[in-house]
């Protein structure tokens, strides 16, 4: 964020009358709607922009004319609740958006699995609501400050409905994903910092199966500009990423034509680790997911998370492949 010596947060402090009572319950939309959390009663913040600050200048207005009291202040946190737990209270109200937004989006793939095929009747009605899934989509990534989970799998879903009002995709021959592959080498691989089980699957199956040199980039989660020759998966916007019920990991399968049984089968572990959905229930998901869990905790560093990672698929893989072969 801007100027971190001079502060990282801002901190909109208000006192609100009890009359009228509307206002309060204004003032307190309003602020849902800018992505503020609140740290302690009465106190909200928002990362330092000069955008934010226009935000809260506008409440902290609003306040005022209706017979309030307010601050508006710079802070920089020394004691008590840490710039990590601010984080994670965004992260928290975020991640509880996408996962309305992605049950909303099941359940309405569900009707349209039930009825079947859209009539000219239904259509209209049905892009309403994708429409709407759409916008609350946006509106949730607009104030997505620190990349909260849950945005890939909710973007997938939403992209998921879309595909199936304007026709599904085609998987690629044999032939044409090779063709894909070959045209993915040298390529610079590009997806979010924090590596967990999904950015972890999918970079090894990159190394492993489409670019043994692939460099791998990790970037901030939000207002990240792809160069020329870079690919980005599971993060928002990107070439290979959550795409209807799948996991980045079976849309990079898919999308390149690899159908290798032991591959298949560990997506389907990542998927109900990532997804949490339980769709697939192998036997191995339980324990690979704790060992995910274990290097996520045990490192910080993407690279150190990756490394650790990859041996664990190679062998998941080497383990699938020989029991195939019997």
């Amino acid at each position: 964020m801007e100027n971190q010596d001079n502060g990282r947060w801002l901190l909109l402090i208000h006192q609100i009358p009890p009359k009228p009572a509307y206002l309060r319950v204004k003032i307190w939309r309003r602020l849902q709607r800018l992505g503020a959390v609140a740290i302690k009663n009465s106190v909200y913040a928002l990362p330092k922009t000069d955008q934010t600050q226009e935000d809260f200048q506008w409440v902290l207005r609003e306040v005022i004319e209706g017979g309030g009291d307010g601050t508006l202040c710079e802070a920089r946190l020394v004691d008590g609740i840490t710039d990590d737990q601010v984080e994670e209270i965004f992260q928290a109200a975020r991640s509880a958006d996408y996962g309305q937004i992605a049950d909303d989006a099941r359940r309405l793939a569900g009707t349209l699995r039930a009825k079947g095929k859209l009539n000219k009747e239904r259509r209209p009605q049905t892009e309403i609501e994708i429409e709407r899934l759409k916008r609350r989509l946006d509106e949730a990534v607009a104030i997505d400050f620190f990349g909260a989970p849950g945005r890939e799998a909710a973007a997938g879903l939403v992209s998921g409905l879309e595909a199936r009002i304007g026709g599904s995709r085609t998987t690629p021959s044999s032939e044409s994903g090779n063709k894909i592959r070959e045209n993915l080498r040298g390529k610079t691989w590009v997806t979010r910092k924090g590596l967990h089980v999904d950015r972890m699957a999918t970079a090894w199956l990159v190394r492993r199966f489409i670019d043994p040199d692939a460099r791998i980039k990790f970037v901030p989660a939000k207002g990240y500009i792809p160069l020329v020759d870079e690919v980005r998966f599971d993060m928002f916007e990107a070439e290979f990423t959550h795409e209807g019920d799948r996991c980045s990991m079976e849309v990079l399968l898919a999308g390149t034509g690899m159908r290798d049984p032991a591959l298949v089968r560990i997506a389907e572990i990542v998927h109900d680790i990532d997804l949490k959905d339980s769709k697939f229930q192998r036997e191995e998901t339980s324990g690979i997911a704790r060992l995910i869990d274990g290097i996520a905790m045990s490192h910080k560093d993407d690279d150190v998370r990756l490394t650790r990672a990859a041996a664990m698929f190679d062998d998941l893989y080497e383990n699938f492949r020989r029991k195939l072969r019997r």
